[in-house]
Parts: structure tokens; C-alpha cells; sequence
């Protein structure tokens, strides 16, 4: 099922406005677009949605490996070269307060042991096998051709989107936007429903709430402040009133409106951010792009009182997971960058009192393959993924684990995962806590409905 994308007279002129600052402006106003701000906001409490991308395809198998006897020699047998030793996962075993079936067992990373207190503590939760679907599916069906299956399968571009939009390269819309759609008009501050904080990503696009993208420094002004444009004081004072002051066409007054809001919205968050100065959230390491993106968020939430905004979806996100070669160097590393940040966003939300009011989840364009290709893995399907905060039913596996192998009945080829879990599950058991409604689901998740109701909530929140 393919989501409505037909635009509005006034969103198509809006985004038009947008592509017209695409050039010299285009910093300033990233992609605020169409946003009228409500009168006030009918939520009484606060809540924040943090997705966390890793851009490239995270490996499942060298992630969560498994660590009961059987299934670790079962994981070391398909991939010799990458496997991680049993002991040295002995001091990351998750030890759950609900045994999996069968024995089985998994461990963290050890670059992610971070984070194993938060398991351990009940705050973060492990989500199995999740990956792109249009409804369930079996491997019966899967070799067969006899049910939808999401286009373009292993496209790094078409299955970022699917996850994040439900739909392929070009979506229009993604799944954070749409749930910032179901809030807007009772969001206080409207414009920062949803911010992007790691640049272009439809994640955070809906039909009203047009993202907010702002610099790992903070938001960016109009032409940086500057007071010439190619050295004339003039031109860049005449390209600033042509900007604002609309003319005699309802594209010219659209367009002049949304730059008012983006200066006011610029305003706004720029003294809102300069009471929550970067030196006051220590525990972030220094120079690391996801950190600085969660530090961000970290200090907007710290603020949200003060922007007047009840409800946030934000997007942050990491590169670099598309671990052909040399996985056991580069992967490790990768993992411990995302475990160093996110642990420090959780402490921090802590220090804050808004742990419970915050919840943060990993994505990624797919999975990887079991079996190695000596070096690295190729392109998969299903992923293993976390959930964190206060909020989180934590120390719990939700979800069914995989038979490990190849040729399995979770198995499409070469140990790519064919999903049990639905991005769809995924993200409505996160829009439900949220605050959106059961009938609204199916508006945010267009197929969400070709799984049973009784299945549209995992739980985890």
C-alpha cells in the first residue's frame, strides 16, 4: 500500500519557497516549510521520540552474537573469520528476566558494554529480527513470489526509506513525520514537532510537520549572519527584504511567510539554546558526530519548557556500517561510538528528570549476512535492535530469535534474516507510548493493518 503523497495548493507553494532558498539561504531555513504554530498545547507532560540510524547496514551477528553453547557454535560455524570467541562475550551475557525459549542466549557486543547496565537496570530492551515488511511473510511465500515484498531489497537508498517511510526512494513522508502529524496542532511550538539533526532524512518529513533541521552547533541563521553578499552591504540588504516582505503573488506571500517563521523559529531556539550552553552536558565525548547530535537533542529537551513544545520527534544518525571488509576493525569501533553517546544521553536525560519522558531507539537500512565473505558481510534483511529509557519494559528480548544457519525457515540466502517483526510493530508500539491513538495507527503505518491487531503492540514501552 503506497501512501497519499498529493500535496495541498499551499504546501506546494510552501515547498517551492523552500527550493527557491535552496541556494545562497538555503542554510537558514533547512527545511521548515509549512508550519503555523498552535495556540497552545493540549498535552499536560512531555515526551520525546530520539531515532538513532546507523547509515550503511548494521551486522546483525557480530551485534547481539549468540552465547548459548549450541547457537554460538552454530554462529562460529558460518562465519569462521568474523566470529567473536565465546569468552571473550562472558562479561556482556545478557541475562534477562524472561528466559528465550530453547536455551538460547545472546550477548552484547563487548564495544557496546555501556550499555549492559541499562539492561541490566530494566532501561533499554533487545527487539529481534526487525525488518521491512508490507505484510507477514514466509519463506514459502518469499521464494515463491506469492506475496508483496518490499521493493529493491538490499538497496542501501530504497530500504533507508522503506524503514524509515514505508516506502522506497522518493517517499514523500516518513513514519516520525506522520506521528508528528497526529500532534501538531497541539504541539506549542509547532515548528520543532520534529527536528533533524544529522541533515537530509524523511524519517522526520510529515504532511504538516516539516522538519526543523539544525547544525550540530546549533541552529543556523540567515546567510550566517553575514552582512554582504559577494561583498556588496546592499545586496545582501535587498536580498533580505525581497525575502520577507512578500509581493503580488500567493507564492511570493508564502514564501515570505515561511522565512518570518524561520527567523522567528531561529530566534526562538537560538536564546532558548544559550540558556543550556554545551558546557553544561559534560558526559558526551568530545568530537564524535553522534554525540554532538545527541548532545543537541539533549540540550533542546533540557529546554523544552522554555520553547513551549510538548511533543518531539527527533533523527540523529551515524555512517559507515557498510562493512564489506575489514568488519572485526571497523565494526567494534563503530559500536563503541554509538554505546559511548547513547549511554551518555541516557545519564544525561537522567540529570534532567525526563529519563521516563524520552525514549530512544536504534534503525538501520538492514541487516547484514551470516555467512562471511572473508572479510566483512554483504547485504541482509532482518536486524537485531534496541530500545532505551525510563519509560522502556527493559531486560527483556521481544520478538522471536532466528535458527541460526543457512537454510533455515528464517532464512532468505547466505543468512540474510527474513524478518518476524515488522518495522511496523516496531514503530507503532513506540507511536502508541507516544500518545497516538489505536484508529490513528494505521494513518501513520499504512501496513500496519495487514498484521493482526493483537500484534500491533510488541510490549517493549
Amino acid at each position: 500500500m503506497h501512501i497519499d503523497q498529493q500535496l495541498s495548493r499551499r504546501a506546494f507553494l510552501t515547498r517551492g519557497a523552500q527550493l527557491a532558498l535552496a541556494g545562497t539561504a538555503a542554510p537558514f531555513v533547512g527545511s521548515l516549510g509549512w508550519i503555523g504554530e498552535a495556540a497552545a498545547a493540549t498535552a499536560t507532560d512531555y515526551k520525546a521520540l530520539v531515532c538513532v540510524f546507523l547509515y550503511g547496514g548494521n551486522d546483525y551477528a557480530n551485534t547481539l552474537p549468540p552465547y548459548d553453547a549450541a547457537g554460538h557454535a552454530l554462529y562460529q560455524r558460518y562465519r569462521p573469520t568474523l566470529a567473536l570467541g565465546r569468552d571473550a562475550l562472558a562479561a556482556t551475557a545478557l541475562r534477562p528476566d524472561q528466559a528465550l525459549p530453547d536455551g538460547r542466549e545472546y550477548a552484547l557486543a563487548p564495544a557496546l558494554s555501556p550499555l549492559l547496565p541499562l539492561f541490566d537496570g530494566g532501561k533499554m530492551a533487545i527487539v529481534l529480527n526487525v525488518g521491512t515488511l508490507e505484510q507477514p511473510l514466509t519463506k514459502a511465500q518469499y521464494v515463491a513470489r506469492s506475496a508483496p515484498i518490499p521493493p529493491k531489497l538490499f538497496s542501501h537508498n530504497d530500504q533507508q526509506s522503506f524503514f524509515q517511510a514505508s516506502n522506497p526512494e522518493g517517499a514523500e513522508t516518513g513514519w516520525g513525520g506522520r506521528i508528528g502529524d497526529m500532534v501538531y496542532a497541539g504541539n506549542g511550538a509547532a515548528a520543532l514537532t520534529c527536528i533533524n539533526a544529522s541533515g537530509n532524512a524523511v524519517y522526520v518529513s510529515g504532511r504538516q510537520a516539516i522538519p526543523y533541521t539544525i547544525g550540530g552547533a546549533g541552529p543556523v541563521s540567515l546567510l550566517r549572519e553575514s552582512r554582504t553578499l559577494y561583498g556588496s552591504a546592499t545586496a545582501a540588504q535587498t536580498l533580505r527584504q525581497l525575502m520577507t516582505e512578500g509581493g503580488q503573488t500567493l507564492f511570493a506571500d508564502d514564501y515570505s511567510a515561511t522565512v518570518r517563521r524561520a527567523l522567528d523559529t531561529y530566534g526562538r531556539v537560538n536564546g532558548a539554546l544559550a540558556g543550556a550552553p554545551a558546557d553544561n552536558f559534560p558526559l558526551f565525548p568530545a568530537g564524535e558526530t553522534l554525540a554532538d547530535q545527541l548532545k543537541l537533542v539533549a540540550r533542546l529537551i533540557s529546554a523544552s519548557a522554555d520553547l513551549g513544545v510538548k511533543r518531539q520527534v527527533f533523527f540523529v544518525s551515524l555512517g559507515g556500517w557498510d562493512h564489506h571488509d575489514s568488519l572485526l576493525t571497523k565494526h567494534p569501533a563503530q559500536l563503541a561510538r554509538v554505546a559511548a553517546a547513547m549511554r551518555a544521553f541516557y545519564d544525561t536525560t537522567m540529570s534532567l528528570g525526563v529519563a521516563d519522558k524520552v525514549t530512544t531507539f536504534t534503525a538501520s537500512d538492514f541487516g547484514r549476512t551470516l555467512s562471511s565473505n572473508g572479510d566483512g558481510s554483504d547485504h541482509g534483511w532482518g536486524a537485531m535492535h534496541w530500545v532505551m529509557g525510563g519509560a522502556v519494559k527493559g531486560r527483556r528480548f521481544y520478538g522471536r530469535a532466528p535458527q541460526i544457519g543457512s537454510n533455515t525457515s528464517d532464512d532468505v540466502g547466505a543468512g540474510r534474516l527474513l524478518p518476524s517483526t515488522s518495522v511496523d510493530q516496531y514503530a507503532a508500539t513506540l507511536a502508541s507510548w507516544f500518545g497516538v491513538a489505536d484508529g490513528d495507527l494505521t494513518t501513520v503505518l499504512p501496513n500496519l493493518g495487514n498484521w493482526d491487531r493483537s500484534g500491533w503492540n510488541l510490549g517493549f514501552v
